[in-house]
């Protein structure tokens, strides 16, 4: 009688506890990629803290990620052709695909059911079911005669399930509508501009902006008006000047929408670029301290942070939007791969992957909170861009 009361005791304490133990929202959740190990950072934003190592997502060097709309899921696309669904709870591997040889990111359907992979190698866009990642639909991105493939670059997600994504090898934009996964409607926009390397949607669903880097100029294809065809933005900024190395392409998904205006990184310039959203027309430019990889807007608008190619990627500024002035410049050492703003923009986390660390932000006193251990961390991916089109 002693041991069964005391084995009683046992168990309602411990369903005590339980009942006590608060479940933990999603909210504040994000991931850093270790590229080198194939590994993931599951960190707490509010708490600033990291929860938990992922082992075993295969190569990361390109590594993007998109979420499920609940917040919980993160979706992980790798180089080598990897899919991978981590549950950021318990801080394990969900479910995992190698769908391609190369891959280079993806997106998430508007109701969060599809996961799309844009690859380099076999080409093309293959989409998934969100919940198992089993296969659903193949678009072969096939083009001239002889049935060449190109490589795929800039995937977004689109309102109204559509997917637009450009042809690196073809100088094309498709968008293709999965509202019925058996028959993709995919339409096709021909000469866009000479080598398409990345894209972009605007926060509102309505634009999609190709960055040519065989020339210079943008496309830009209206979604709300898709008869209207491609129209070329910023046709021959910088045209007649010599060009620099490129060595690092910038990234179009990581530029800024800010006080009705666009702010990009040209190829090949220390400039960040500055356009009139409602023309599309160049209206300034700001010099700053290198070739610009992501430029990004503080959630409010009111600060642009840059980073750089190598050899300037141990630097950051900030631009302040309504003067266009830089107004900080930081140098957290080499190696600074990502950035990205807490959901408010009141902090920012940076990559330094040569140090091995992320360093934390304040965005209004521009003083570092505090900084984390990461092995060579480079992208930086929270879950606060479930509910963000084109994130």
């Amino acid at each position: 009688m002693i041991a069964t009361g005391r084995g009683l005791a046992v168990l309602a304490l411990a369903l005590f506890l339980g009942a006590c133990a608060q479940p933990r929202g999603t909210g504040d959740l994000g991931i850093v990629v270790e590229r080198e190990a194939g590994t993931l950072l599951v960190v707490d934003t509010t708490q600033r803290k990291t929860l938990a190592r992922v082992e075993g997502l295969g190569n990361l060097s390109h590594a993007t990620a998109v979420f499920s709309r609940d917040q919980r899921f993160a979706y992980i696309f790798g180089r080598d052709g990897g899919l991978t669904k981590v549950d950021m709870l318990k801080g394990r591997v969900a479910a995992r695909v190698v769908q391609a040889g190369n891959s280079v990111g993806g997106a998430i359907s508007q109701d969060g059911r599809l996961i799309a992979v844009s690859n380099y190698k076999p080409g093309g866009v293959r989409v998934f079911d969100a919940e198992t990642l089993a296969p659903v639909a193949d678009i072969p991105a096939t083009y001239g005669g002889d049935g060449a493939t190109s490589k795929v670059v800039g995937l977004v997600d689109a309102p109204g399930q559509r997917f637009v994504f450009s042809l690196y090898d073809s100088d094309e934009v498709w968008m293709t509508d999965l509202a019925d996964t058996a028959n993709p409607v995919t339409r096709k926009f021909r000469d866009v501009g000479e080598k398409p390397y990345d894209g972009l949607i605007t926060p509102n669903g309505r634009f999609y902006v190709a960055g040519l880097f065989g020339e210079d100029g943008m496309a830009l294809l209206d979604l709300w008006n898709p008869d209207g065809g491609i129209k070329r933005v910023l046709d021959g900024y910088g045209r007649g000047e010599q060009p620099l190395p490129v060595y690092k392409m910038p990234h179009l998904e990581g530029w800024a929408i800010a006080d009705d205006h666009a702010f990009f990184p040209a190829v090949g310039r220390h400039e960040v670029l500055i356009a009139e959203m409602r023309t599309w027309r160049q209206t300034g430019a700001i010099p700053v301290h290198g070739q610009p990889v992501f430029v990004m807007a503080r959630p409010d608008g009111r600060q642009v942070w840059v980073n750089f190619a190598f050899p300037n990627n141990d630097t950051v500024q900030v631009i302040d939007v309504p003067t266009r002035r830089i107004v900080k410049t930081f140098t957290p050492g080499k190696g600074v791969l990502h950035m990205e703003f807490t959901p408010r923009g009141e902090e920012v986390w940076v990559s330094v992957r040569d140090a091995d660390k992320i360093v934390i932000y304040d965005t209004a006193s521009l003083e570092v909170v505090k900084e984390l251990p990461a092995a060579k961390p480079s992208g930086i991916f929270f879950s606060s861009r479930a509910h963000r089109i084109g994130l």
